[in-house]
């Protein structure tokens, strides 16, 4: 299947007062149509930041090389007037915090119809009305003719976080972004945010980049799972067999601080040590390796690349010199 989005080598640099940081170090990805891939890492990791790259919306302190293909067509290099164009129709955006991302003097009405009619103009403004009612109405939002009319500071943030779902598949995107859609919501909010993109998924064959640093949150959505570290992938495979045998320490610690319902009361949780400000340069050896308890001489002597892991029978893709040992390891040690 022809892929509709191809990332390849994506690097981003910001230039700070300090110097150049470097954000996202040749990143990978490759989404088909109809398929949910995963982005996962904790807060710093460049989750956001390679995505919102591939958008062109990064500030100018931002240096991005590499390539990035919607359709075929590069959009690193496309006019910003052009690539505005592809925003919302080709590529939509579910950015993280609603309240923030929706404009507090319009209704929510109007913005919805202003997205639809600045990329069909032909559309009248009473047939996007119609269009933007029946949107919200698929979303879940009660009484969405007469909430139409309402400002965001009078919807709560599950009901914004919905229209914003609304906006962002108004014009049937081929690719949809979720940026961290499920935060700060309570965990039947949350249920019904994914359950409702899972299914937008199944019925319109777009395709979906869940951003999040929850491994719990894709378990039952992704089909492909990429976890991110400092700017890079250190493993790549897909939902299953990942979450049965996680071959980088980091995956395995990411799964394990997830809090059980089959674990004890009382019992403590188990947090990935340290923080993401914790690590070294890549180009010194494994940023991890200050956080990680399988760490070995060749860690901080020699970055790890990026290679098919042959010790598993699924095609994982992993960045690591001592992974976690898989379950037939195990039995025979």
């Amino acid at each position: 299947m022809t892929a509709v989005l191809d990332v390849r080598d994506l690097e981003v640099t910001f230039r700070t007062a300090e110097g150049l940081v470097s954000a996202v170090r040749g990143i990978s990805l490759t989404l088909e149509p109809g398929r949910i891939l995963g982005v996962v890492g904790e807060s710093g990791s460049g989750k956001t930041v390679t995505m919102l790259a591939t958008l062109g919306l990064l500030p100018a302190s931002a240096e991005v090389a590499g390539s990035v293909k919607y359709k075929g067509r590069e959009l690193l290099k496309l006019a910003p007037s052009e690539l505005r164009k592809v925003r919302g129709s080709g590529i939509a955006m579910i950015f993280q915090d609603p309240r923030t991302s929706l404009n507090p003097v319009h209704t929510i009405g109007h913005q919805i119809v202003e997205g639809i009619r600045i990329h069909h103009p032909e559309v009248s403004r009473k047939d996007a009305l119609k269009r933007a009612v029946d949107l919200l109405r698929l979303v879940g939002i009660p009484q969405a003719d007469r909430r139409a009319n309402d400002y965001p500071h009078q919807f709560s943030g599950g009901m914004c976080q919905r229209a914003m779902i609304a906006m962002a598949v108004a014009n049937n995107p081929d690719v949809l972004v979720a940026d961290e859609p499920t935060t700060a919501l309570d965990v039947t909010i949350q249920a019904q945010i994914l359950a409702l993109l899972k299914e937008l998924v199944e019925e319109s064959g777009t395709a979906l980049v869940m951003i999040t640093h929850d491994l719990g949150v894709v378990a039952g959505l992704c089909d492909e799972v990429n976890v991110l570290y400092a700017g890079r992938i250190v493993e790549r495979g897909d939902r299953h067999p990942l979450f049965a045998t996680p071959r980088h320490p980091y995956t395995g610690g990411l799964l394990e601080s997830i809090p059980r319902l089959d674990e004890k009361r009382g019992s403590r949780l188990n947090p990935v040590p340290g923080s993401v400000a914790d690590n070294i340069p890549w180009d010194h050896g494994c940023a991890f390796a200050p956080r990680c308890s399988s760490e070995v001489d060749a860690c901080r002597e020699r970055s790890p690349d990026l290679v098919q892991d042959d010790d598993v029978s699924d095609l994982r893709l992993l960045r690591c010199h001592h992974p976690l040992p898989t379950q037939h390891q195990t039995e025979e040690a």
